[in-house]
């Protein structure tokens, strides 16, 4: 449709890995350089041809309220033999992830694009009516119960960070070099005595719950620049957009990015509870303030240990760090439930769709 200069235009793009719409600000006809946009509606698939690669594609909410994308966003209707739900589930796995990426054109990177005539042309096995229905049936109790799992989540994080703040609140603060020192040497991580180590890089620390996920080895990673070698005591702190939160107690020796540092307390402090002090409130807030406001806001060392702490006094860190300790093994039990749904859900849904799994005997289990 034609962009009228006076009117707002409500718009959308998608997300990757077929999570869904990104709801964006709508966007005034007379800022925009487009000239057409494409009417978005619910109930119809729709992909991002710049992005299709990373699987952005998704079927439309029905309750979709007037929405606009570019161009690069086509649209399809669904024939009568063809059920939405079953094809919003469907743009969840990898094999039409893997679909989209062979069908897509180009020199790679924003270049690349999947053009509609290449969408209509993928084959892929779609099962008769009467067995999308079955299938969207026994993904979507799985959905629910990861949908309420992740409410449970959503609950214990506010649980965790009331009860930081109460038990930090009020304690006394202290500069963060009183209670830990910077110890740990970059080394190579291409020599062979550190190619096994874990190698932690900033993006393997899950923001705000210090959890760490997706890290491999050394030699998985083939990282080329120094690391810094971290004990099994050590937190790891990452400098990089403190606003992230993202502080880790590894539990391990290991290597970590050079972006982060790695923390060894002093006088008896644990690693758990000086995690615990980096992540409240207060000490959140003074990195930010140090970080700058440029593109990508670092706190340097001097800046770090200049930052004040809430550290309880001795006689009273152990009862603050098991309550702490006992909400964050809580979440942590939470997240793990939660990805073994996601791995259930992936290998009910890829058995379903390539009939090595029954949907009667399946349906029966559940």
């Amino acid at each position: 449709m034609e962009v009228d200069p006076s009117q707002t235009y409500p718009t959308v793009g998608v997300l990757n890995r077929g999570r869904g719409l990104l709801y964006r600000d709508p966007v005034a006809g007379s800022s925009t350089s487009y000239t057409k946009l494409n009417r978005i509606r619910p109930g119809v698939l729709v992909y991002s041809q710049l992005k299709a690669f990373e699987g952005a594609i998704t079927v439309t909410p029905d309750d979709l309220p007037d929405s606009f994308a570019s161009q690069e966003f086509p649209t399809f209707a669904f024939a009568s033999d063809a059920d939405p739900e079953f094809f919003r589930v469907l743009t969840t796995t990898q094999s039409m992830w893997d679909a989209l990426q062979g069908a897509s054109k180009g020199m790679g990177g924003r270049r690349e694009r999947v053009k509609p005539t290449d969408f209509l042309n993928i084959v892929m096995d779609i099962p008769p009516m009467t067995l999308q229905e079955r299938i969207v049936e026994m993904v979507s109790a799985v959905d629910d119960q990861i949908t309420a799992v992740g409410v449970e989540a959503d609950i214990l994080a506010r649980v965790h960070h009331a009860t930081r703040e109460s038990l930090l609140g009020d304690v006394p603060l202290t500069p963060l070099s009183d209670v830990c020192e910077l110890t740990a040497r970059l080394v190579d991580p291409r020599l062979e005595e550190y190619a096994d180590l874990i190698h932690v890089g900033v993006e393997a620390i899950t923001k705000g719950t210090g959890e760490i996920v997706g890290a491999r080895t050394a030699r998985e990673d083939g990282p080329i620049s120094g690391k810094y070698l971290f004990g099994k005591g050590d937190v790891i702190y990452s400098k990089i957009r403190p606003a992230l939160r993202k502080v880790a107690v590894p539990g391990f020796s290991g290597l970590c990015s050079a972006d982060a540092y790695p923390l060894a307390p002093k006088d008896g402090v644990p690693a758990t509870l000086l995690l615990e002090a980096l992540l409240q409130e207060r000490a959140v807030e003074s990195a930010i303030s140090m970080a700058g406001r440029t593109k990508m806001p670092k706190v340097n060392r001097k800046q770090l240990f200049s930052i004040q702490v809430a550290i309880p006094r001795p006689e009273s860190r152990g009862l603050v760090d098991a309550a702490l300790s006992a909400l964050r093994e809580q979440r942590a039990a939470v997240s793990a439930e939660a990805a073994r749904l996601r791995g259930v859900r992936a290998s009910l849904l890829s058995g379903l769709l390539d009939r090595t799994i029954d949907i009667e005997s399946a349906a029966l289990e559940f």
